[in-house]
């Protein structure tokens, strides 16, 4: 076990898949960096490998808004707050990751398609400790925060795909009337 490992992603909405990730990086350290991946549009950057990830509309929910409901789905699992960090991850801006995760740290991800393998590859060319949880063919990925996103917006039953906390959450903030004017525009 390390003591410290950063895991990251997008969370847009955050939803089982997303929470069985987190939690296998959780088992495998002391404490957990979360690491929001494009926090804001300035900390965004488009990549040729997955284009679509950078677009406003795949990015409806704040930066703040996915720190609360990480924090919230953690803490429901049953993570006790000393436990894990939450904190902005540009993932496309390398030369930034020091201001904001330890460089120490394992940094755990998930490989389904030339996105993870490319993330590896950076990780690994600046000299971090990696950790591969798991590796699938893109078609055994399972849920995505698309899917989810396409449901709420399209009035499509979501509500099982997301932790209970998620559901209370997004129906708070209306995310899915959000997601529908969006949609629109």
């Amino acid at each position: 076990m390390t003591e410290t490992g950063v895991i990251h992603g997008r969370f847009q909405v955050l939803h089982h898949d997303h929470l069985e990730y987190l939690l296998a990086g959780n088992a495998r350290c002391r404490h957990l960096v979360v690491g929001i991946t494009n926090p804001d549009p300035i900390l965004t950057r488009d990549d040729a490998m997955d284009p679509q990830r950078s677009l406003p509309a795949e990015n409806p929910l704040t930066y703040f808004e996915r720190y609360t409901m990480i924090r919230s789905t953690l803490v429901e699992a049953g993570l006790p707050v000393s436990d894990f960090s939450v904190v902005p991850f540009p993932i496309n801006l390398p030369e930034l990751y020091k201001y904001y995760v330890p460089m120490q740290a394992t940094f755990f991800l998930t490989i389904y398609d030339q996105w993870g393998r490319r993330k590896l590859e950076q990780f690994q060319a600046l000299g971090l400790k990696t950790e591969v949880l798991w590796s699938k063919p893109s078609q055994k990925k399972g849920l995505s925060g698309s899917e989810v996103r396409r449901r709420m917006a399209s009035g499509e039953a979501w509500e099982h795909l997301v932790p209970a906390s998620v559901q209370d959450l997004m129906n708070l903030w209306k995310i899915p009337e959000r997601l529908r004017k969006l949609s629109t525009t």
